[in-house]
């Protein structure tokens, strides 16, 4: 299939073991290498990218941000995405760039939405105080207009930690320390900011709140809430490329 009748993508394909957004990256690279678009040149909308790729609109996105990452694309918020100038060194596509941001949200959300069960079912007040004294550090870094991340952290550890298994601890703080990666990171800094990180807040509150009660059934679907909110933050709304026709 092609957008525009000049240029053809293939499909990616599920046998292929890389990341699904390596492949996305890997078949927009190529039609830029092959002289499709021009330096300055604005890419298709992100609708016809994804229907003409066969994939999401997140792993589009993801894939974009990886090509912005290797310097192939400069992505203009609310503009488009534009083929740059002059592209990086041969071989940096194939830097690990890290998870992808979607498959490690639905990640976190598959065990943090176990892990809460029986959190809650296990909480004990001192346990619960520590996971309070998270969301006070989370709250006092955004008033003072700094990153929440150290505390946002602390505060899922410290809720795995109320099962009493370390194993779950430790996974869970893994799967959290997987948003530093080249991918994500980016992605993060396009999406937070304060109001961002207050609407978390909130959300980290309606979870605390559900643990106090020590009512699993709410606490997991508030901490389900979180995650995938957080997972709109992060893709959804980072994407800022309209659906406007080339130019």
């Amino acid at each position: 299939m092609s957008v525009d009748g000049d240029f053809t993508f293939a499909s990616p394909r599920s046998t292929d073991p890389r990341r699904l957004y390596q492949q996305v990256a890997d078949q927009i690279r190529h039609v830029i290498e092959r002289g499709n678009f021009t330096p300055g040149m604005r890419l298709p909308s992100e609708r016809d990218l994804a229907l003409q790729l066969g994939v999401s609109r997140p792993s589009l996105r993801e894939g974009l941000i990886a090509l912005e990452i290797e310097g192939r694309v400069e992505i203009r918020m609310g503009s488009g995405v534009y083929v740059c100038a002059v592209p990086i060194a041969d071989g940096v596509e194939q830097l690990a760039l890290g998870e992808s941001p979607s498959e490690l949200m639905q990640a976190r959300s598959v065990l943090e939405g176990a892990v809460i069960t029986l959190a809650a079912a296990r909480a004990k007040r001192q346990g619960l105080e520590r996971v309070r004294a998270c969301m006070d550090a989370m709250r006092l870094d955004v008033s003072r207009g700094h990153s929440p991340v150290d505390a946002d952290r602390r505060f899922h550890v410290a809720i795995a930690e109320l099962t009493g298994n370390s194993i779950l601890a430790r996974m869970v703080g893994e799967l959290f320390d997987a948003r530093h990666g080249p991918i994500t990171s980016r992605m993060s800094r396009r999406s937070e900011s304060p109001r961002t990180w207050e609407t978390a807040l909130e959300e980290h509150e309606a979870i605390y709140r559900a643990l106090e009660a020590h009512d699993p059934q709410q606490a997991t679907a508030a901490m389900f809430s979180h995650l995938q909110a957080s997972r709109e933050r992060w893709i959804e709304e980072v994407a800022g490329l309209g659906d406007t026709a080339p130019r």
